[in-house]
């Protein structure tokens, strides 16, 4: 399984992501998620989210959960892109893309990545405070 695994300050690039996508002969699924901040926090109105990490940690976790898919599911490839720093809400904060050879394995192996990151990777977001309305 070919995997490749970015943590990154700069902006997520879906389009410069898909155009490096390569498939083999026997990928016949490719899902993608992206995740992107919502307006607000436990209810409270935010502008984005403040996103920190362990790196060297969320390196080795990752490696952990990718071992893992690979045991799982019969996958070709899985690629992950996650912000760290600052992102305004709606800009994309995770990219993940799964590519097996069918629908099933590649939706459940890219669910169970997602949930599993979320569970395990020391990274952490902390609430930016909604934009002041005289700055307009």
């Amino acid at each position: 399984m070919r995997r490749e695994l970015t943590l990154t300050t700069e902006p997520i690039d879906e389009p410069a992501l898909i155009a490096a996508r390569t498939l083999s002969g026997q990928a016949g699924a490719v899902v993608q998620f992206v995740g992107v901040v919502r307006g607000s926090e436990l209810g409270a109105p935010i502008s984005g989210l403040d996103y920190e990490s362990f790196e060297a940690m969320a390196r080795h976790q990752f490696n952990l959960i990718f071992n893992q898919l690979e045991k799982r599911w019969p996958l070709e490839s899985v690629r992950l892109v996650h912000r760290l720093g600052p992102v305004r809400t709606n800009e994309p904060s995770l990219w993940v893309e799964v590519v097996a050879g069918h629908r099933g394995e590649a939706f459940a192996a890219c669910q169970w990545l997602i949930d599993e990151m979320k569970r395990i990777v020391p990274i952490w977001k902390r609430p930016l405070p909604p934009k002041e309305d005289g700055g307009r």
